[in-house]
């Protein structure tokens, strides 16, 4: 059976992925015509899917440092959002009720207001996935939204307590307490797994067991167990290359919980209907994301970025109406209409986090006139100096770039990349490195690149560049590009699009390697006579 709902979901992905959209709309669209074709979804199927959500919060934990969730701009926006759409979207429903429509009629106040804490919260699962597969799980707005997100699933544990009277053991102390003394002991751990097989088995074994299953164990949602579990290990030199080994198994894990969505739902006419009725309130929800999060001093393309990954309903909403449903607080058809609601936002969210710059650059000059005139430190303007050669992306690939010009052109060369540890990083090896986002279109605008003569684009996903350079055009330069790429066919199309060199990776590695080899073996000293 599991056999089928696969390859189903194979095919759809694959058809969806040709049109240039997520693949993920492709698996929520086979759990839905496998549901028309009759199946169910399965015991295995919801395990796999249940591992998915759990490998994926350990993943977000091993990226999170706990000051992010600390600062005004990540705690205050998610309370506030909260409170006023769960306020907004019961009143939505009542009013929906007052004028005598099917389903909502029989909401009472209470079961209301139930749904609209359901509905003011945003998945955790698709905001990863679109963030990963644009390579900005780093940037300011990723991690805003990453922070709202972790928020959700605090104000989740405590709703799941406080509804199902289930509350945390006296061994949740012990356990809480005991982590912080042994987590020298994880980072040895961590430390001498190398970089084989048994790096990936530790973190199955401390998402699920030192995770999950301690935390459910000692009364708290093992989910949150996984993520903390995460956030500890977070601070290791080696968290980045244990999410990385990861990264196929959630994946694949995570199209059964797509999978199980459109499966799970009972797909009538009336559900439907009421489906896209609820739906009509989503802008509302964006709208509310974006006026908070402007509220405490981000730009105007951060918080609407922001928003756009933000612009869909939770899994969570399935959860809080299954247990509503089975306390008799609402009827069962309701499980179907949230279900239903959820993956056409899933699917209306794709290609609006798709067209995201696109979209801002036609709002920019209206949305400006609510922008906050104080900026963070993270988005001030940039003074790129006397830099002649401007490399995007100092990570592996871009800090090897830098150093070798550097060697030659030690004041004429700068590093730019969007996240804050790697710029700390560079900066206190003396090297020159800027804290942008090459896909911002602002940042094009507040930099004189006058002066630049070369681009070199380095960032590790190719979606980047492509936006970058798409940027780099808006912004009228006209010095040299040149790119990497991992494939032959991302050279192609680099190419296609005016660079003027690319490097691939994978093939020319191995030159690069034979030209080292070259240089130490037929050194003048080391040279036979």
């Amino acid at each position: 059976m599991e056999l089928i709902f696969f390859a189903t979901a194979f095919v759809c992905g694959f058809i969806v992925l040709q049109l240039k959209l997520p693949p993920l709309i492709g698996f929520l669209a086979a759990g839905f015509l496998l549901n028309l074709a009759g199946y169910h979804s399965t015991p295995l199927l919801e395990t796999i899917a249940a591992l998915g959500v759990t490998l994926l919060l350990f993943s977000i934990g091993l990226k999170l440092k706990v000051d992010h969730l600390t600062k005004l701009q990540v705690w205050a926006p998610a309370s506030l959002h909260i409170i006023l759409s769960s306020a907004l979207f019961c009143g939505f429903l009542l009013l929906l009720g007052f004028f005598g429509l099917p389903l909502f009629t029989d909401l009472s106040a209470e079961s209301a207001l139930l749904l609209g804490f359901a509905l003011s919260f945003s998945s955790t699962v698709f905001a990863v996935k679109v963030l990963e597969e644009r390579g900005e799980m780093a940037s300011l707005h990723g991690k805003i939204a990453i922070g709202i997100l972790v928020m959700q699933d605090v104000f989740a544990v405590l709703f799941l307590a406080v509804s199902t009277g289930k509350v945390p053991n006296y061994w949740a102390i012990a356990l809480v307490i005991s982590l912080f003394f042994i987590r020298p002991v994880f980072f040895w751990i961590l430390g001498r797994s190398k970089h084989g097989e048994v790096l990936p088995l530790f973190g199955f074994f401390f998402a699920l067991v030192v995770g999950y299953n301690a935390f459910e164990f000692a009364g708290l949602k093992g989910d949150l167990g996984a993520l903390i579990i995460g956030m500890l290990l977070a601070s290791h030199r080696k968290a980045g290359e244990l999410a990385k080994s990861l990264l196929s198994f959630k994946d694949l894990l995570l199209v059964g919980f797509f999978l199980s969505i459109g499966l799970n739902a009972q797909l009538t006419v009336q559900a439907l209907v009421v489906a896209l009725l609820i739906i009509s309130i989503l802008p509302i929800k964006v709208a509310l994301y974006y006026v908070f999060t402007n509220m405490f001093h981000l730009r105007a393309r951060t918080s609407l970025l922001g928003a756009f990954t933000l612009a869909n309903f939770s899994e969570f909403g399935l959860i809080v109406c299954a247990l509503a449903a089975s306390s008799g607080w609402l009827t069962p058809e309701w499980l179907a209409v949230v279900a239903i609601s959820v993956a056409i936002t899933f699917i209306i969210a794709s290609p609006l986090n798709n067209r995201a710059n696109d979209i801002y650059v036609k709002l920019e000059n209206w949305l400006f006139k609510f922008e906050s005139k104080v900026r963070l430190a993270e988005e001030m303007p940039v003074n790129l100096n006397r830099t002649k050669i401007l490399i995007f992306g100092m990570g592996r690939i871009g800090t090897g770039a830098y150093e070798a010009i550097a060697h030659t052109y030690p004041d004429m060369v700068g590093g730019v990349d969007i996240n804050p540890e790697c710029i700390e990083r560079h900066l206190k090896r003396g090297r020159f490195a800027i804290l942008a986002d090459a896909t911002d279109p602002d940042f094009w605008q507040r930099i004189n690149h006058s002066e630049v003569e070369m681009v070199m684009l380095a960032m590790p996903k190719h979606v980047q560049n492509l936006l970058a350079l798409e940027q780099i055009k808006l912004s009228g330069y006209g010095g040299q590009v040149t790119a990497i790429a991992n494939y032959p066919d991302q050279q192609k199309e680099l190419e296609l699009l005016g660079v003027d060199s690319t490097y691939n990776f994978y093939l020319e590695a191995g030159t690069g390697f034979a030209e080292h080899v070259k240089e130490h073996l037929f050194e003048p000293d080391k040279a036979t006579p």
